[in-house]
């Protein structure tokens, strides 16, 4: 799991569900994994159900169980590509949880990008044209994260030369599970990168060589996450719209936002979760109870290998 870019909680929690199913194996007089089969996943994941929260009291929640049906899927599935176990995909269906998901709305989006130009109270020793810089890097900050959905440290690690700005698209060199990617990008979304890039990024550089797309004025070095969600912060606040105002918002909530809007657009599933990079139609699917709208499964895909023209409908809205 280590090597296939899971992340380090995850390396560390999934081995320790497994570590309770041998447990359980074990005390069923089951010393050898050739052993196993899924009448003992299955007997063991209803002990699971039945057994109390020794920490909180009650029973598990449906998140801590989801957890142990990861855990069991790729256990298996290890089990099967070493050639240890020829053992059948498990048929366990995850529980339903209560996952709450904030986007914003078109109208919001549209409020944060307008709230770019602020106009705020300078310093004295700071010139006019570095106020303008730092507002056209958060209109490509807005353009990335909410125009192109990308994931906080998909967007944190952009260079220059990952914008291609003849095909309009983005080239995402580190996405999750190490997995690359072309992303679609809109006319309007592509200006505010070029006005950034071109106009105003130089003034923020200083003349310090830096393929870093998102930089700092203080330092000229790349801006990290926690930077980048402050401005984001900043924006919200400087929209004056008390509703948007009171919303615990982050960057990865422009991604949501994004994805929730293409679907009320009617675009389909898997063109949703290519865009957003997802190894899966499950990872995708959350966003159709958020947007309020059904579709079937159609089929299943492959994660995106070459660029797929998705016509954005943000251009005719100035989005």
């Amino acid at each position: 799991m280590d090597v296939q870019g899971y992340a380090p909680s995850t390396v560390y929690n999934l081995p320790n569900h497994i570590r309770e199913l041998l447990h359980y194996l074990e005390s069923k007089q089951i010393n050898n994994i050739k052993e196993l089969n899924t009448k003992h996943i299955e007997s063991y994941y209803h002990g699971l159900k039945e057994r109390g929260n020794q920490r909180r009291g009650g029973g598990l929640s449906n998140g801590h169980l989801n957890k142990h049906i990861q855990a069991l899927r790729r256990f298996t599935e290890y089990l099967r590509k070493v050639g240890r176990l020829d053992i059948p995909q498990i048929q366990l269906e995850n529980e339903e949880t209560q996952h709450k998901i904030i986007y914003l709305t078109e109208e919001e989006i549209t409020q944060l990008f307008k709230a770019t130009r602020h106009e705020v109270e300078r310093k004295p020793n700071t010139s006019p044209a570095v106020y303008e810089a730092i507002q056209a890097r958060d209109r490509a900050m807005l353009a990335v994260f909410y125009g192109c959905g990308l994931r906080r440290t998909e967007g944190v690690s952009l260079d220059i030369g990952d914008i291609n700005f003849d095909r309009s698209v983005v080239h995402v060199r580190k996405g999750k599970n190490y997995k690359e990617r072309l992303v679609p990008i809109s006319k309007t979304n592509l200006k505010y990168l070029t006005e950034y890039i071109y106009d105003h990024r130089p003034e923020l550089a200083k003349g310090i060589k830096t393929e870093a797309l998102f930089i700092a004025y203080a330092t000229a070095k790349r801006m990290q996450g926690q930077s980048l969600f402050i401005r984001l912060k900043r924006l919200q606040y400087y929209t004056g719209n008390k509703d948007l105002q009171e919303k615990e918002i982050g960057l990865h909530t422009l991604r949501h936002s994004i994805a929730t809007h293409f679907l009320q657009a009617g675009m389909k599933l898997e063109s949703i979760s290519r865009f957003l990079g997802h190894g899966s139609l499950e990872s995708t699917q959350i966003y159709t109870h958020v947007a309020g709208v059904n579709q079937e499964r159609e089929q299943p895909f492959n994660n995106i290998r070459s660029y797929d023209p998705i016509r954005l409908s943000e251009d005719e809205r100035g989005l």
